[in-house]
């Protein structure tokens, strides 16, 4: 069983810069792709980036291309996603996710492991 838990969130002027961080405990997530989702209130969950086992390859949504960077630490079991040029509509609830591999990156239901969300709110 693995445990995902996010932190990072909070309250941001447009333009701005925030890092969530997600740490794994259980088990390693080594083995895991990692991914970013996120939900806004009314909306779906939508994927926001991935990054695959051995952090050499990486997907984003085109929303977030050039904005946002995600990285891993196997050694700390941590993801982080790296929030630049902050905009309005990034406002949303971000979700760290963790599954074995296999489907399409942005699917949420592709996903074994899900952590409880940090709220970034983001002001224009």
């Amino acid at each position: 069983q693995v445990e995902l838990a996010e932190s990072g969130g909070g309250l941001v002027q447009a333009g701005g810069s925030l890092r969530l961080s997600c740490v794994a405990s259980g088990r390693t997530v080594s083995d895991y792709r990692l991914g970013w989702f996120r939900q806004a209130p009314g909306k779906e969950r939508e994927g926001v980036s991935c990054i695959g086992v051995g952090a050499s390859s990486t997907d984003y949504a085109e929303s977030v291309k050039g904005r946002f960077t995600i990285s891993r630490d196997n050694a700390k079991n941590t993801v982080y996603l790296q929030m630049n040029s902050l905009k309005p509509e990034d406002t949303a609830v971000y979700y760290c996710a963790a599954w074995v591999g296999g489907g399409t990156w942005d699917e949420p239901e592709q996903y074994d492991y899900w952590g409880q969300g940090t709220q970034v709110t983001v002001s224009s």
